[in-house]
């Protein structure tokens, strides 16, 4: 199968930090687990497989995607038309554009709220707003920096049904977590990242049973790393 993202030879530099990937592919249908401890490089890399920062050598071929970050933005528009921004922008018209947000807003709780002004959301309900507009932008891949960190576990539920629906219809899911949990109920494959380098990559079953690298293991153990 072919990857629908690629990572060639990347190396980025900001300040003192540095990251590395050597090579990282993303499928269709899959969805990526990025682990690793604050710190460790787990946002740049997500900003540099979204286009949003540039290496200093290397590449990222692949498909469109669409990054949800830490801390989303919100127009200071209604919910529904925050929802439905990323489609308006894409060229679908008013009218399909916001019966889709609407479809998604009541997966996520917030089709009451549609006509709320959406700076008045609680900073979950913000983003599970922003989580359902990056939702619904058509593209091939997802980037989503801890979206659920801030959210009470049944809407955390939610999210996750939504990012294995989202898997089942092709897209690449990459997800950034310090959610242990999570990974394991949603990701095919893990990505351990410490300090910027890749320390270990593979199948989600054997990396949480079977870690390879002492530092994987000091993780996975909630030991600190020196």
């Amino acid at each position: 199968m072919r990857p629908v993202l690629w990572a060639k030879g990347l190396f980025h530099r900001h300040g003192t930090f540095r990251l590395e990937v050597e090579d990282l592919k993303v499928y269709p249908g899959e969805i990526l687990a990025v682990l690793g401890p604050s710190g460790s490089g787990k946002t740049t890399l997500l900003r540099l497989l979204a286009g949003l920062f540039q290496p200093e050598r290397g590449r990222v071929e692949g498909g469109r995607a669409a990054y949800l970050p830490q801390a989303p933005p919100l127009l200071r528009r209604s919910v529904l038309e925050n929802a439905a921004f990323g489609l308006r922008l894409q060229g679908v018209a008013k009218r399909e554009a916001w019966e889709r947000a609407r479809r998604l807003l009541a997966r996520v709780g917030l089709a009451e709220k549609a006509r709320q002004p959406a700076h008045l959301l609680s900073g979950g309900e913000a983003v599970r707003l922003a989580l359902a507009r990056t939702l619904l932008v058509e593209t091939e891949v997802l980037l989503l920096d801890e979206p659920t960190a801030s959210l009470d576990p049944a809407n955390v539920a939610q999210v996750e049904a939504l990012l294995a629906e989202a898997a089942l219809e092709g897209r690449a899911v990459i997800l950034a977590t310090h959610d242990l949990f999570q990974a394991k109920r949603l990701a095919k494959r893990v990505v351990f990242l410490y300090l910027g380098q890749v320390v270990e990559e593979g199948e989600a079953k054997a990396f949480f049973q079977n870690p390879k690298d002492p530092r994987t293991q000091a993780f996975l153990q909630g030991r600190l790393l020196p």
